[in-house]
């Protein structure tokens, strides 16, 4: 398994737990939150990089769920490590 294949796994699990809210918004806004506050900004930009490559979320042996996906893309902003100069 390789590094982006473990980070898939793991947003999945990420996933998994807040998909079961019943607001799909708060669902989404607190995937986002949990990779931002417990990822390191490493992390975050091995993610960001790999659905700038793959729209899809897809390698030949990890797939992100749909929810988690969604998270990532609409707070790109957000999960974007700040550059310090």
């Amino acid at each position: 398994m390789n590094n982006i294949d473990h980070l898939i796994q793991m947003a999945n699990r990420i996933g998994d737990f807040f998909e079961a809210l019943p607001d799909r918004q708060e669902g989404l806004d607190s995937i986002a939150d949990h990779i931002k506050k417990f990822w390191e900004p490493r992390m975050r930009t091995a993610m960001l990089d790999f659905l700038a490559e793959h729209p899809e979320g897809r390698t030949e042996s990890a797939e992100l769920s749909e929810i988690v996906k969604e998270a990532i893309v609409k707070n790109r902003e957000k999960l974007t490590p700040r550059v310090v100069s």
